[in-house]
């Protein structure tokens, strides 16, 4: 069937490993200071509290309302991304965060606080889809689990960053500088993502990837261009699709465990274990950095060893955390080595699902709504998974101490794995 392909020029050759790379290095470090704007809040809480006389459940509930507006956004951004120029969009929605976070740190009021942050989290919702329909256009499925994997790092390089940045800021300047700093770094980064940043193939006269590529499905791509309406989208290739639905499930469970760790820890270690802030914010650093090698090689291992199936990886990588997690339960060595070892196993083993979560859900959709299913399950990760990580979590370890903590962890590790198991044969089935 290649031999039937339009042949590229050596011009468009060309243009397509520039704009490749391109496309890929500005969606990479745009969604690395999406992260700044995010999660700075994490490092800030406990001198917010001392501060601000905050207990955990007044944090928490912080954080649910940034969770609850990001999973709304995600899905309604998602809809609109499919639909709109990824440029625009991304770069827009980064400098509005930053202006926020710069406002979020000169207030004082738990109200105020909730107020700014849910609008944090509404346009941190143009982060993520105009990323996953960049992937879906300029990388084609033979590959997306690798070159997926490769950009779902900006994700630890900017959660290890802020986590180093914001720590510092809280504990030599004070914690209003954590969102001052990152907000003008952000600011600055958005106005440079305009430039630097264009739409799909097309928007630059290119043919599909798939032509580029070779490969057999890129004539039926071809053929079937054209744009679904918002029914077509959303019910026939989302609400419509069983796996989408196990696939928000399980996205949900993940969420629960990488927000409960991400925004607990430091509280956690400085309470129990009376560590610096920097200290305890180094430890979120490892968990991050684990993450960015686990996604690597579960996105590498599922593209070769498993030929495009997400699920098998999934199930296995979701067991393997129930092991760092029981590890910092009963904190075997309780020094700060040891926990960075048990932080560092546990990003690893978590954020490879976290990952391919989303890229399973743009292959087993259609491409045209790649960003509409991935937000889809962005939805219950944010507005269920991470929203219960927030208040409900807060209000757990106020009760229950930190061991309801590791008990919500444990349970939400093996529903996850629950999850997966039916995704175990699912391959990719969408249109094209």
């Amino acid at each position: 069937m290649s031999d039937s392909l339009p042949v590229l020029t050596a011009a468009q050759k060309t243009n397509f490993r520039y704009w490749r790379f391109r496309i890929f290095l500005s969606i990479y470090y745009g969604y690395v200071f999406f992260y700044f704007t995010r999660k700075a809040l994490a490092f800030a809480m406990p001198a917010i509290s001392k501060d601000l006389g905050f207990d955990k459940a007044d944090l928490g509930l912080i954080g649910t309302m940034l969770a609850v507006s990001y999973g709304v956004s995600k899905l309604v951004s998602g809809i609109i991304a499919d639909r709109s120029d990824a440029r625009l969009f991304m770069s827009v929605g980064l400098f509005i965060t930053a202006v926020l976070n710069l406002v979020f740190g000169s207030a004082s009021s738990l109200y105020l606080f909730a107020v700014l942050w849910a609008l944090n989290g509404w346009f941190q919702g143009f982060g993520w889809p105009p990323c996953a329909r960049l992937l879906a256009h300029w990388y084609s499925q033979s590959e997306r689990g690798t070159w997926w994997a490769l950009w779902s790092t900006s994700h630890n390089i900017g959660g290890a960053l802020i986590a180093i940045l914001a720590s510092s800021c809280t504990q030599y300047l004070g914690w209003r500088y954590a969102f001052y700093v990152p907000g003008v770094i952000s600011a600055v980064a958005a106005c440079f993502l305009f430039m630097t940043l264009r739409d799909t193939p097309g928007s630059l006269g290119l043919p599909p990837v798939e032509v580029y590529r070779k490969e057999p499905e890129a004539l039926e791509a071809i053929k079937t261009k054209r744009v679904l309406s918002f029914k077509e989208t959303l019910l026939t290739y989302v609400l419509k699709n069983p796996y989408i639905w196990f696939l928000s499930f399980a996205s949900f469970f993940v969420y629960v465990i990488r927000t409960g760790v991400n925004d607990w820890t430091v509280m956690y270690l400085t309470e129990v274990y009376h560590m610096s802030q920097v200290e305890a914010g180094s430890t979120v650093f490892w968990f991050e950095m684990g993450g960015l090698f686990g996604m690597i090689v579960a996105g590498f291992i599922s593209d070769r060893l498993f030929r495009g199936k997400r699920g098998p990886i999934n199930l296995i990588f979701m067991l393997l955390v129930a092991v760092p997690v029981f590890a910092m339960w009963n904190m075997f060595g309780a020094n700060l080595i040891v926990i960075s070892v048990y932080m560092f196993a546990l990003g690893f083993f978590l954020f490879g699902p976290q990952m391919l979560i989303g890229c399973a859900a743009v292959e087993l959709s259609h491409k045209n709504a790649a960003a509409t299913a991935s937000g889809f399950a962005g939805l219950f990760a944010y507005v269920f998974g991470a929203a219960f990580a927030g208040y409900p979590l807060g209000k757990t370890i106020d009760v229950f101490g930190w061991q309801g903590f590791f008990v919500v962890l444990i349970i939400s590790v093996f529903c996850g794995a629950i999850c997966f198991l039916p995704l175990l044969k699912a391959h990719h089935k969408r249109e094209v």
